[in-house]
Order: C-alpha cells, then structure tokens, then sequence
C-alpha cells in the first residue's frame, strides 16, 4: 500500500503542472496519497520499504496538497482582479 500512495503521490505532483482542471486533480490525488500513505506508515509489520514509501507519500502528497491549495487560490484572485477590472 506504501508504493501505491507513493504513486499516487508523484501523479498529484504531475499533476500540478498541467493547465485546466489539473489542480483539481492534484488536490484529490494528494490528500487521498497522504491518507493511505499515514495508513501504510503506521502498519508495523510492514516491510521497512513500505513504510518509507508511506512517510514519503505522505512528504510528498502533503506538498501537492499544499500547491493545490495555493494554485486554486491564486486562481480566484486572478478572477477577482479581472471581474473588478471589466466592471
């Protein structure tokens, strides 16, 4: 499960740099990596590998998140900025 979310992870970071919707698609992806990434961390007969594959999906999908967040947000700000320069 930890190589899994790892996966997911690195696809949310992708993700990140496509145009349109991909920050959509970033946010949802890093939240569900860093979820399933907490889950394969704290499994204790886990293999050692796939628990860091957790903790690192959880690094890695906590900072897509993060950008998500951020890029959406610097989104609506553009709009804002736009709808009060038209009207």
């Amino acid at each position: 499960m930890g190589w899994a979310s790892l996966t997911c992870a690195a696809v949310a970071a992708a993700a990140l740099a496509a145009p349109g919707g991909g920050m959509f698609a970033a946010l949802g992806l890093g939240l569900f990596a860093a979820g399933t990434g907490l889950a394969a961390y704290r499994r204790r007969e886990a293999a050692a590998g796939a628990r860091l594959a957790g903790a690192g999906a959880v690094t890695l999908g906590g900072i897509a998140v993060a950008l998500a967040a951020a890029k959406i947000a610097l989104t609506f700000l553009a709009v804002s900025a736009l709808e009060r320069l038209v009207s």
